[in-house]
């Protein structure tokens, strides 16, 4: 069984991870409006994944009888001024994540929590990941401010290139068997 240090600690970025499904799919909504599919699509994509983290912290408490609490979380923001500045949001938002996440994985070895510090190292992989997509989708943006669909193609690319892969197997189960 976890820590209560580390078991708060866990809850509270339940709260983090919902606030950045919700914010991602509020960006989604926004491309959406802007009739952008690919930007929506992607932004969706990363929505049901943020989701599914909380989901699978929440799975965690419950394996180590830590009673999850699901936290209520401040609206999203809804209004941009362009096509950057939802991504640069994101970006911002992949690396306060990733902060959180490293202060969960010092508290867990400080706490030596072995257990709650394997688990969370899934995270880290992730958050290095988050942070260089979005940082690329970034700067890809920004080149292309002016040309929305080359931003689109890009998108397309991408999402071809990448689809149909295997998934990790390394990923921790989400509460309620639920998958991204």
């Amino acid at each position: 069984m976890p820590s209560i240090a580390f078991a708060d600690a866990v809850n509270e970025q339940i709260g983090h991870e919902y606030a950045a499904h919700q914010q991602y799919l509020a960006i989604a909504v926004y491309y959406d409006e802007q009739t952008l599919p690919h930007m929506a699509q992607f932004f969706y994509k990363q929505a049901l994944e943020e989701r599914g983290h909380a989901m699978m912290m929440i799975q965690y408490l419950l394996d180590q009888d830590s009673g999850p609490i699901i936290p209520g979380i401040k609206p999203p923001k809804v209004a941009f001024v362009d096509i950057v500045e939802p991504v640069r949001l994101a970006l911002d938002q992949e690396k306060t994540v990733t902060d959180q996440i490293n202060a969960i994985a010092a508290l867990a070895r400080s706490e030596n929590d072995f257990a709650g510090e394997q688990f969370i190292q899934w995270f880290i992989k992730e958050q290095v990941e988050e942070v260089s997509s979005m940082s690329d989708l970034l700067t890809v943006v920004q080149r292309l401010t002016d040309s929305p669909m080359q931003i689109e193609d890009h998108l397309a690319r991408e999402m071809a290139a990448s689809a149909g892969g295997a998934g990790d197997p390394s990923e921790p189960p989400q509460a309620g068997g639920a998958s991204a």
